[in-house]
């Protein structure tokens, strides 16, 4: 008999906690941003905007949370990817929302499987990549 482990997924508190390691380290730059935490199926579980951030940032941070999401990686790491020529270029989803390939989205993972993913939007991508990736480490 085989047993397996049970994978605990995304829950509303982590979501919450992803937003504010994100927004934490976004404040400590002095960058104003939108974070969006999606769970494993892309359901939005939490989203948060900063007053001042462009109103933009909050579609971004979406696109850039299921990017990561469907993709399984860091949205940084696929950016020679969507070139024209690149492998991502003409990608098609199965969401109803197109892919934005630009940095600032990353995939939350426990105990090595997919449970969700973060999207960071308002500053630099570069900015936003660091963002999101505080926010993953923070709540490892």
């Amino acid at each position: 008999m085989s047993t397996t482990t049970a994978v605990v997924p995304l829950a509303t508190q982590d979501a919450d906690a992803l937003v504010s390691a994100a927004r934490r380290a976004a404040e400590a730059a002095g960058v104003p941003v939108s974070v969006t935490v999606l769970d494993a199926g892309g359901y939005l579980l939490a989203f948060r905007r900063d007053d001042r951030a462009v109103l933009i940032s909050g579609e971004t941070s979406t696109r850039k949370a299921y990017t990561a999401l469907q993709l399984n990686a860091p949205t940084a790491d696929l950016v020679d990817a969507v070139q024209p020529g690149g492998p991502f270029h003409t990608l098609p989803t199965a969401l109803d929302r197109p892919l934005l390939f630009i940095a600032g989205g990353v995939p939350v993972h426990r105990d090595g499987r997919l449970i969700g993913a973060i999207g960071v939007g308002g500053g630099a991508p570069e900015q936003d990549h660091a963002f999101a990736a505080a926010a993953v480490v923070a709540l490892a």
